[in-house]
């Protein structure tokens, strides 16, 4: 490694400590302050172990929960001093926070916990997994077609609960051994039925163009991201013709892996900034915010990377344009919505407003969607997908009585010894990243 990179590794893990650091007396002066105690009713539990830079996969499920914490205790176990302060501050239900196992264990055993869930596939879930007598239940953080959607890391899980026929015919494509009529339950895409929110400009003739482009990935077989690629020219021709609102919401990762990639990201902010200053009426939005739903539901076409916005946007049946990788090493699944998708070339980035007005009109294009949108999410009527959470939440739970009745004679056993040198403990892993 040349001195060069050194350093630059170097200057990232002093950061990164020195931001652990901050963000644990932070946490200490939280707890001070307020009364953190841990709840001791809960049945139905989010576990996230992970740090604030992944905080989108749980915030993403925020209304759905809400609407679940209606008629059961839920709450957010989490173990990362920095996530947890955000949290504390948007969740709509409790937090848990467990920063060490020890804080872990007594959680467990002052609450009668039914069905855990899972929104990523961190490394720590595993000091989760220590527990029996309940249900270990993989929620995901969205739905795409993308290789991370077949890992065989669901076998670690009890349960899946899946968006539709589209995950399971993936599953069983990949998975060996893997009983899919046990072990998953299709909800379709719940986050769908709240996709609302009030909007940062004042609606008017122009269409409005939703880019929401993935980040670069941190390996070739991920390398999704357009905005290298297709981005800087798809903006540029859009905010040219004046009849067009650009609504730009890159992943929250871009840039962190390739700086040319970043670089780019900047650009394409501040050729929006440029475009707002010469023309306020044009009202284009750069979106980096906590929130995600608003910006699905309001555009009139979508510009999406492989990643699980294309399906958040599939889920409303609405004109979707899919930026193909520009890297012949990204893994693309052609079985499913991708092998019948509309695609945008990096060589057509330029010419993309063509497009954007093809999608519009195309009625052809328009009932390709809805099958599509059938295929992958079931009945997409408003409410629907959300019935069909609440009741995979109260099939587990009804599982969950079935198997005390059955084992109600056997000991309890809550998890394992504590092992102070378990690699699994070191708070360190709570910032790796996790996809």
């Amino acid at each position: 490694m040349k001195l060069g990179e050194q350093l630059s590794t170097a200057r990232r893990v002093l950061t990164r400590l020195v931001r652990q650091r901050r963000n644990r007396l932070l946490m200490d002066k939280r707890m001070a302050e307020a009364d953190l105690s841990l709840p001791s009713d809960v049945e139905v539990a989010v576990y996230y172990a992970d740090a604030s830079v992944n905080l989108y996969q749980v915030r993403q499920w925020f209304a759905p929960l809400a609407t679940l914490a209606e008629h059961r205790r839920v709450a957010i176990i989490t173990r990362s001093p920095g996530a947890t302060l955000a949290l504390l501050d948007e969740s709509p239900v409790p937090i848990a926070y467990c920063r060490t196992v020890l804080d872990l264990e007594r959680f467990v055993a002052t609450n009668p916990l039914k069905v855990v869930l899972y929104v990523n596939q961190n490394a720590k879930n595993f000091q989760m997994f220590r527990y029996g007598r309940m249900w270990h239940t993989f929620v995901n953080h969205g739905e795409s077609d993308k290789m991370y959607m077949t890992t065989n890391q669901y076998k670690a899980y009890d349960v899946a609960l899946i968006a539709g026929q589209a995950a399971r015919d993936r599953l069983s494509r990949v998975l060996w051994g893997y009983d899919l009529d046990e072990r998953t339950i299709a909800i379709g895409r719940p986050q769908a039925d709240h996709f609302a929110g009030e909007l940062p400009y004042t609606p008017d003739d122009r269409t409005v163009v939703l880019y929401a482009p993935t980040w670069e990935g941190d390996r070739p077989a991920a390398a999704y991201g357009s905005i290298a690629s297709h981005g800087e020219q798809l903006v540029a021709a859009l905010l040219a013709t004046g009849r067009h609102r650009v609504l730009y919401r890159p992943h929250p990762r871009s840039g962190v892996v390739d700086a040319a990639y970043g670089q780019a990201h900047r650009r394409i902010v501040a050729a929006i900034e440029r475009a707002n200053a010469a023309d306020p009426s044009a009202q284009h939005v750069y979106d980096n915010g906590p929130t995600l739903g608003w910006q699905i539901a309001a555009a009139d076409v979508a510009i999406c990377d492989i990643s699980a916005m294309i399906y958040d946007r599939l889920a409303t049946g609405r004109p979707l344009l899919v930026t193909r990788p520009q890297s012949p090493d990204a893994l693309v699944d052609t079985g499913g919505y991708l092998s019948a998708c509309e695609w945008l070339a990096a060589d057509d980035a330029a010419e993309v407003v063509p497009e954007v007005d093809r999608v519009l009109t195309d009625a052809a294009a328009h009932a390709a969607l809805q099958h599509w949108a059938t295929h992958y999410f079931g009945d997409t009527t408003p409410g629907a997908a959300t019935a069909r959470f609440h009741a995979a939440i109260d099939t587990l739970v009804e599982r969950w009585h079935e198997a005390a009745r059955e084992h109600a004679a056997d000991p309890v056993v809550r998890g394992t010894e504590h092992d102070a040198d378990d690699p699994l403990d070191d708070e360190a892993l709570s910032d790796r990243v996790t996809v």
